[in-house]
């Protein structure tokens, strides 16, 4: 049976330009969309211009969508207003769920695709029983997306294919040059695609909301002995060490931050530890909710190696993570997700963290 049209998210690098590659190869009708998501920059055009090459030698057709409002309403937006809360935001995961595979999935389409592939390395399969779109990680490990991929809804999942997911990067790298496709060495983008060449989020910050990105403050210790001041509490992070303009003769790490009372807390590293966490907007991929707690290994951030931990649904869209051991510098706003082997059981946004 003639499978339906499907669009590729080209960016311009290796990855999606390899799975654009293995769908035309296959057969199908492919047509490549590129992302501009606001500004001109030299980085941006070679981006778009590499995915242009690539689709002219693949023999596809190519366009560009300018999605720049879109971006910042959806992602830059709630970056920035998440740093201005006390909180680390998780900004790939939101631009997978309501920009990737959300905008520009229905710009595909309108442009008569029924599917949206992009490179992610994970994998997505059906539950036979259930007929659930199913979400595992990637055949490579190291190269693993799946954590970014946890906030698609069931119909998301139905709508996407990664044509990668069973590669391995020197393996796709491989392809691109038996396919004579010149960004087989293109380098991988390691930072957040919106900030400039050499910049840290906390320049983007001052750059979108002023220096300081808030009311200047206390920092204070654990204890709750003041220690200095700060210009905003959008600059600091739970965890970071560097930049505290602290002189207090020992390493602090920031433990948290109070967004109420503008107040970052420091303490030693040893104060970084939680045995808990709770989680908001709790999404479960193969069931509706789990029955009873439930156990899991849990990534509280992408780099994360995972952790075993038990999980409580309370019903209401939020859930309660209690870990077997402590975990080191659990960070409100960022994602929560759970893994049961292979298999992507669902996950959350970490909303506080809990004592040691």
């Amino acid at each position: 049976m003639e499978r339906a049209p499907v669009a590729v998210a080209m960016s311009g690098g290796v990855d999606s330009s390899v799975a654009a590659a293995l769908l035309a190869r296959s057969g199908r009708e492919v047509i490549g969309l590129t992302m501009r998501l606001g500004g001109a920059g030299e980085e941006a055009e070679d981006a778009a211009l590499a995915a242009r090459r690539v689709a002219g030698r693949l023999g596809i057709p190519h366009r560009v969508l300018d999605l720049g409002e879109e971006f910042r309403r959806l992602v830059l937006d709630g970056f920035a207003e998440e740093y201005a809360r006390g909180r680390t935001p998780s900004p790939c995961v939101r631009c997978n769920s309501l920009l990737k595979f959300g905008v520009l999935l229905d710009r595909a389409r309108v442009l008569g695709a029924e599917t949206l592939a992009t490179g992610h390395y994970a994998i997505l399969d059906e539950e036979a029983r259930s007929g659930r779109a199913l979400l595992r990680r990637a055949a490579d490990r190291a190269r693993d997306q799946s954590y970014f991929l946890f906030d698609l809804s069931e119909e998301q999942r139905r709508g996407a294919e990664l044509p990668l997911g069973e590669m391995t990067k020197e393996e796709v790298r491989a392809t691109a040059a038996d396919l004579g496709l010149d960004v087989a060495g293109r380098p991988d983008s390691m930072d957040l695609c919106f900030l400039r060449r050499g910049e840290d989020y906390r320049k983007f910050l001052s750059r979108e909301r002023g220096a300081g990105g808030g009311e200047p403050g206390e920092i204070v210790s654990v204890r709750g002995e003041v220690l200095g001041r700060h210009d905003g509490i959008a600059g600091f992070t739970v965890g970071q060490r560097r930049g505290l303009g602290l002189a207090a003769g020992r390493p602090l790490y920031v433990v948290r931050v109070e967004a109420a009372s503008r107040r970052v807390v420091v303490g030693e590293e040893r104060d970084l530890d939680s045995r808990s966490c709770s989680l908001e907007r709790v999404r479960w991929i193969p069931f509706d909710r789990p029955v009873g707690p439930l156990r899991a290994i849990v990534k509280i951030r992408s780099s994360h190696a995972g952790a075993s931990a038990s999980i409580e649904d309370r019903g209401d869209g939020t859930a309660t993570v209690a870990f077997d051991e402590p975990q080191r510098a659990i960070a409100p706003g960022q994602a929560a997700v759970a893994y049961d082997g292979d298999l992507v059981l669902g996950g959350g946004w970490i909303a506080e963290a809990g004592p040691a």
